[in-house]
């Protein structure tokens, strides 16, 4: 009992683990990181140069900017965390993977997930204040109130996915270290055990109960409540402009959460008939596509941030 406990421990602790990227897609893993790529690129370079548009701006030092602000940022750190380690398998088939760096990819990479989403939230909020209460709008929406926000959006996110570290090792681990995916998540990583990984289900369950669930009915209700107020100014004008004010945040709303209950959804009930390389395939595509089109969506929605792009490179052009 105790040779076979201490193995146990040895290989938890010692053992490499080897992501595969897609399964069954190997052959086309060099085609497929050209995209994936290029997203990266796009996602990593956009979102900078998006806060920089902001933080040089003095006339984008509004709430509106500030949260768009951190959710670059989230983006960035997002695609970050998973894609270097994606673009390795697919280039040099370096898949191989410590435990202890596996279950550090997966924390940060639920943390940012769930953090977020928070950050989606606020920017509802915000919308929420500055239709239904423009004349209170920089009254209720303060720096400091912000910056709370802000780190309420992080303190969230780390309190709900730290457990996960704890749900995994406590897991009894015997010697599979294949991992059918191209980075560690949750699930992934508690399916390598040999005991019950009931807990670790539930728990699964909770945290997307409380924070992604939660934050998507809270989202909702902002926007009918925005909804109503808008039907009810007398002014189509104004109607339009109100409801422009949002487009760019529905669209980054809907572009962050759809991939994930469709993947959820597939998983659930799709079984065994929508094949694995698909889910592994959506689910690569959910870390980069959110973040590379979302500087995209802000930068050709939002008239301030694109006055600011050409302001910006007019004066290049000026100085040269």
């Amino acid at each position: 009992m105790t040779s076979s406990t201490s193995l146990n421990y040895t290989n938890l602790r010692d053992i490499w683990y080897k992501m595969i990227g897609i399964p069954g897609l190997e052959d086309t893993h060099i085609w497929l990181s050209i995209p994936i790529c290029s997203m990266y690129i796009v996602a990593v370079v956009g979102n900078t140069f998006l806060i920089l548009l902001i933080s040089t701006g003095h006339s984008l030092h509004e709430p509106m900017y500030f949260f768009l602000s951190m959710l670059a940022l989230a983006d960035i750190f997002l695609s970050t965390v998973t894609i270097p380690k994606v673009l390795a398998i697919f280039w040099f088939q370096a898949g191989g993977i410590s435990f202890a760096s596996c279950v550090s990819q997966m924390f940060f990479l639920h943390f940012i997930f769930v953090t977020e989403s928070g950050i989606l939230l606020s920017m509802a909020f915000d919308r929420y204040v500055a239709i239904c209460y423009p004349l209170r709008y920089t009254i209720i929406l303060t720096p400091s109130v912000i910056s709370r926000m802000g780190a309420a959006s992080v303190t969230r996110g780390f309190f709900i996915c730290f457990p996960l570290i704890f749900l995994v090792y406590r897991l009894t681990y015997c010697g599979r270290n294949i991992i059918h995916h191209s980075y560690c998540e949750h699930m992934g990583i508690a399916r390598l055990a040999c005991d019950s990984i009931k807990v670790n289900i539930y728990y699964g369950m909770v945290v997307a109960l409380f924070s992604i669930c939660l934050d998507v009915i809270l989202i909702n209700i902002s926007y009918v409540l925005i909804l109503c107020a808008v039907f009810r100014i007398p002014s189509q004008d104004a109607r339009l402009k109100a409801l422009s004010t949002c487009g760019s945040h529905v669209c980054v709303i809907l572009l962050f959460y759809t991939p994930v209950f469709f993947s959820s959804l597939a998983h659930r009930f799709g079984g065994h008939s929508i094949p694995a390389h698909v889910h592994i395939l959506l689910a690569n595509l959910y870390v980069v596509l959110p973040p590379s089109l979302n500087p995209i969506i802000y930068g050709v929605k939002t008239k301030q941030i694109k006055e600011r792009f050409v302001q910006v490179f007019s004066l290049n052009k000026v100085l040269r």
